[in-house]
C-alpha cells in the first residue's frame, strides 16, 4: 500500500482512462493554432474533445489540482498551464502546497544530495 502525499493523485491505468479526453485536448496545445482556437472559444474547444462536466468546470476555474484528480497527467496539463503562464514548477508547487520559490529550492537541494 502506498503512502498518501498531500496534493498528489497516483496516475495509474484508471486515471489514464478517466483523463484520456482531457489529456488528448491538452496534447493538442502543442500547436499554436490550437492554443489560439482554445482561447477564442473555450467551451466549444472542450466540447470537441468531449470533456466531462467536471473537467470543463475545472478548466473554467483553472483548478489544475482538480484536473489531476480528474485524470489529467501533469505532463499534458503543462501544455494547458502554459496558456495560463504557468510552468511545471508552478504545478509542482501547487501539488505540494508550497510556494514556487520553496519548491524550486527543494528541487535544487535534492539535486545536491
Amino acid at each position: 500500500m502506498s503512502k498518501k502525499i498531500f496534493g498528489t493523485t497516483l496516475f495509474d491505468g484508471n486515471q489514464a482512462q478517466k483523463g484520456y479526453a482531457l489529456n488528448k485536448m491538452c496534447f493538442s496545445f502543442n500547436s499554436f493554432e490550437n492554443r489560439e482556437k482554445f482561447k477564442a472559444n473555450e467551451p466549444h474547444y472542450m466540447d470537441c474533445y468531449a470533456l466531462t462536466t467536471e473537467q470543463k468546470q475545472a478548466i473554467k476555474t483553472r483548478d489544475v489540482l482538480k484536473l489531476i484528480e480528474l485524470g489529467g497527467n501533469v505532463y499534458y496539463l503543462a501544455k494547458f498551464a502554459g496558456i495560463l503562464g504557468l510552468d511545471v514548477q508552478d504545478l509542482g508547487a501547487l501539488q505540494t502546497g508550497m510556494s514556487k520559490e520553496s519548491f524550486r529550492n527543494k528541487l535544487i537541494a535534492a539535486g545536491r544530495e
